[in-house]
């Protein structure tokens, strides 16, 4: 697995992530749990979408980071 080119950091990468046009409108973002880890840390990660009040989960092989602080509920038919 390649880590990050070297122009690119952590904080960088989880910069990119957390302004994206997505990210600014309250949306949902996703990436690869082996991604995060590899490029960022799980750890790392986790504490970035906790310090801007969003909220993740992790289903299967992904993240699924809601960039807002609005509750998360399960829906079923």
């Amino acid at each position: 697995m390649a880590a990050l080119p070297p122009h690119i950091t952590a904080d960088i990468w989880l910069t990119q992530l957390f302004t994206s046009g997505e990210a600014r409108k309250g949306g949902v973002v996703k990436r690869q749990v082996r991604d995060v880890e590899r490029l960022v840390g799980r750890d790392a990660f986790l504490r970035e979408v906790e310090r801007r009040g969003f909220q993740a989960v992790q289903n299967g092989r992904h993240f699924v980071v809601f960039c807002n602080g609005l509750p998360i509920r399960r829906v079923r038919a």
